[in-house]
This record gives structure tokens, sequence and C-alpha cells, in this order.
């Protein structure tokens, strides 16, 4: 006979195609397949074109697609190419949803936490993406919202954005998840704010804060560093060169202030955080580096009220 007419049944289809006849009977009772006649017994026999259709439902079944978009494909309700579309969309939120579960375990296993600690962190990575600008908008609000900022900086804060990019990486959803349980807490919110009325230019004011050379222009964190590496104690003659050298006309009492809040706010940590997750390089967390500033600031405050 020949192959053309040839009929098959399950089991032949089975040994022809590589695939188990149970596989084939629930495509088949699924409407995937559909014999091309019976045996006079009720048997289904199956022909070459039916082979055919095996090996493109086969191909769809490997590429992910399920027996519904199967069907749609081989009834000409839908394009390949339209489910394929379909389907790197889901793909895509798979791969997302992955990434997030892996960030998550990495920082589970980093930190050590419980089982509430890790269901904090699922939650907070899993946020939708207005529900991640709330959470940033009310921190915003509470924080800069209640001071009196020159106007060029409050336009600056508002357009302030920090949230995770469609396709984000692990680091940037472990800097997410760790910046989103530091700005909902209160206690920071209060020493951001008290951090912030030292270091902030107020409206109406002229002249910078003395504490916003530290913060604004990384050129003092620059400066320690290196004298750190040079091997400088905090109290050294060198020490107090280099504070006189940055702050020349500042009220040096005035700046460790701005330097203990931020200390104490976590605001170097809070910058690092956001850069993280923003993806892009910043500059190194210097905490250590205003520690040491801290100190040389608190000698150099000893030594000018000694002199009076």
């Amino acid at each position: 006979m020949d192959e053309s007419t040839e009929l098959l049944t399950i089991g032949q289809l089975a040994r022809r195609t590589g695939l188990s006849a149970r596989t084939l009977r629930f495509w088949s009772n699924e409407g995937a397949i559909t014999p091309a006649g019976r045996t006079a017994s009720g048997y289904r026999l199956y022909d070459s074109e039916c082979v055919a259709r095996v090996e493109l439902v086969r191909t769809l079944r490997e590429l992910g697609f399920g027996l519904d978009d199967v069907r749609r494909v081989l009834e000409r309700q839908v394009t390949v190419a339209e489910v394929a579309s379909a389907h790197v969309a889901a793909i895509d939120a798979q791969i997302r949803s992955l990434k997030v579960s892996r960030a998550v375990l990495s920082t589970v296993a980093k930190r050590r936490s419980t089982t509430e600690e890790t269901a904090l962190m699922n939650r907070l990575a899993r946020l939708s993406a207005a529900d991640r600008l709330r959470i940033v908008e009310e921190f915003k609000e509470e924080v800069f919202g209640r001071l009196d900022l020159e106007p060029r900086l409050r336009d600056r804060v508002r357009e302030l954005t920090v949230d995770l990019p469609d396709d984000p990486s692990p680091d940037q959803v472990d800097a997410w998840v760790e910046l989103a349980e530091l700005v909902r807490d209160p206690g920071f919110r209060d020493r951001m704010r008290t951090f912030l009325e030292l270091s902030l230019p107020v409206s109406g004011q002229t002249a910078k804060p003395p504490g916003a050379n530290i913060w604004w222009a990384r050129q003092v964190v620059q400066d320690v560093a290196e004298a750190r590496s040079r091997g400088t104690e905090p109290g050294d003659p060198a020490a107090a060169e280099l504070v006189a050298a940055c702050f020349p006309d500042a009220d040096l009492s005035a700046v460790l202030r701005s330097v203990e809040a931020g200390i104490a706010a976590g605001a170097e940590r809070y910058r690092s955080l956001v850069g993280r997750v923003q993806g892009r390089r910043a500059a190194p967390e210097a905490t250590e580096e205003l520690h040491w500033l801290a100190e040389a600031l608190r000698a150099a405050v000893d030594r000018e009220t000694g002199l009076r």
C-alpha cells in the first residue's frame, strides 16, 4: 500500500513518531490530532497527514504552547507568530519572576533571615510598579516635603525617581528590598529629615549650610580617603590642616553636627542603595571616611574651644 494512503493504528503511529501511545491518545482526545478513520471494531486510524500534524503539535508543545493554543493554530484561528509573541512576553515575565526569586533567596542566605523576614522581603520584591512608586513618594513627602527648600532643589527632589527597571539585575532587586525596608522605617525618616535640615539650603538662603560641602561635593570625602591611606590619624596636625582647608570659613561645630547627623541617619547607605537600584555606578560608600572626619572635626572644635 502507498505510504500516503497507509492507515496506522495508534501503536504504529507511536512507533513512527517516537511518542508514547498514551500521549497520542491524550492529544487525540483533546482535539489536537484527529483520526483519519476507525476500524470496524472502533479503533482509531491515522494517515500520513496525521503524522505531519503530530510533528507540528510536538514542536509547538516543546516551545511551551498549551493545547488550547495548539488547537487555535491548527484551526487557523491565530498564526504561530501571534501565539509566539504572546509566549515571549510570558517567558519574559517568568524570567523576571525568577530573577526576583533568586535575589530574595540570595539575600535570605546572606542575612540568615527568619521566616518572617523572608516573607517581608518577598513581598517587597514583588510589589507592583505603582506600589513601589507609592513607597518612594511617601518617603519623599515625609522627609523632603516638610523642609523649606529653595525652589531649584525642591524641583530636583520632585523629579527624583527610584524604581526597578523592567528587567532588573539580582543586585538591583537586592538593593530595592533593603531600600524599601529602610525608607518605610519612621525612625530613619526622622533621622534623615534632621540631617537634611542641617545640610540643605533652605528657601531665601544665599549661602550653603556648612554640611553641604560634605554631602553634595565628594571632594571632601576623597581628601579624607587619601589622608587615611597615608596613615593620618584624626588628631594629627595633618588632619587639622585638612579640616581647615576643607572648611576655611565655616562654623566647625555646625559642620560636625551635620556629619554626626548624617552618620546617625545612615545617609551614605541610603545614597549607595539608591545608586544600586538605579543601576548606576555611584561613588563607593564612605561611612568610614565620615567617621574619621567626625573625629577630626571634634578634635578641631576642642582645640578652638581650648583657645577661647
